[in-house]
């Protein structure tokens, strides 16, 4: 433990001009009379770091010092790709492997570089969940991940309605979406890709030996197709809607997505009144009728009969609400 803090001492002072002992205590996640000692290792191991006294003092490395300890291993490697997503990183665990590599990385750099990581996450960032929703971590995604990292099968217990199954994976990748984690895997026994949500794995057990990857496989595209797959088949129904020039501006606040969009790129020309009529693919009567209330009285339900008089009946006890 102590000779991985000396390193990342050593690292953070060649990737800097200087710092003080409160700048390497927070880094290093200790008290400064520990960086005090440890500078005072460093510097009797044959390490030039230098303590600047006062107010404004510091440590830093004197004679041009460079370390040769700077290269990544596999893991850091990986990380490192996915610094751009650092809430992804500290859900899969991978955050200390992440920092680590960021910082051999700016090690390397000439001092003029050496702030392009610092500079890069002040101007881009991702937040992938949606506004309204609490993003819960699922309590087995590091298990998951480092299975996917290292190619490991595993045996997982996953809730599938009131019942919980059990099935022999072999974990290909993950996808953050919308705030839900996503397990792409292969199903041995059916030969068959599958997606699973991973906050409805209740135990996950990795296996001894690594399986062998089908190099044909590609993530993207692959969670691309499943995810046209997945809405396509729940839009189950059609609702026939009349839209004011109000409600057709907005309709795509809402319903999400795609059925929305190719509602309105179908519609008919507008009547004497300025509406238009769309046909709108949806999950179910019960879904519609969420959704479209949203509307009010921008939209009239032409068909089918049912969510007619659901609307119909909303309006009546409006009236009835608000009196006249």
């Amino acid at each position: 433990m102590r000779a991985a803090r000396l390193i990342k001492m050593v690292l953070l002072l060649q990737s800097r001009p200087a710092m003080t002992a409160a700048e390497l205590a927070r880094e290093l996640e200790v008290s400064e009379r520990t960086v005090v000692r440890d500078a005072q290792a460093l510097s009797e191991a044959g390490v030039p770091v230098y303590a600047d006294r006062g107010r404004a003092g510091g440590y830093r490395l004197i004679g041009g010092y460079r370390t040769r300890l700077t290269g990544l291993h596999r893991g850091e490697a990986e990380a490192l790709f996915l610094s751009g997503v650092p809430g992804a990183l500290r859900e899969m665990g991978l955050e200390d492997a992440a920092s680590a590599a960021r910082l051999k990385v700016s090690a390397a750099l000439l001092p003029a570089l050496r702030d392009a990581s610092e500079s890069a996450a002040q101007r881009f960032h991702l937040d992938a969940p949606g506004w309204w929703s609490e993003p819960r971590t699922p309590e087995l995604l590091p298990a998951v991940a480092e299975a996917v990292w290292d190619d490991l099968p595993v045996t997982v217990l996953y809730r599938k309605g009131a019942a919980e199954v059990e099935r022999e994976l072999e974990p290909y990748g993950l996808v953050l979406k919308a705030g839900s984690w996503y397990l792409c895997a292969r199903v041995p026994d059916a030969g068959a890709f599958r997606v699973y949500r991973v906050d409805r794995f209740t135990a996950v057990t990795a296996g001894a030996g690594r399986f062998a990857r089908d190099p044909g496989f590609d993530l993207p595209s692959f969670w691309d197709e499943r995810a046209e797959q997945f809405a396509r088949s729940v839009l189950r129904a059609e609702a026939v809607v009349r839209l004011s020039p109000a409600g057709v501006r907005a309709l795509p606040y809402a319903v999400d997505g795609p059925p929305a969009r190719e509602a309105l790129a179908g519609a008919g020309a507008p009547d004497a009144d300025g509406w238009v009529t769309v046909t709108l693919a949806v999950e179910s009567e019960e879904v519609a009728h969420a959704r479209l209330a949203a509307l009010g009285p921008e939209a009239e339900v032409l068909a089918p009969a049912g969510l007619r008089a659901r609307c119909a009946d909303d309006a009546r006890r409006l009236a009835l609400l608000y009196g006249t």
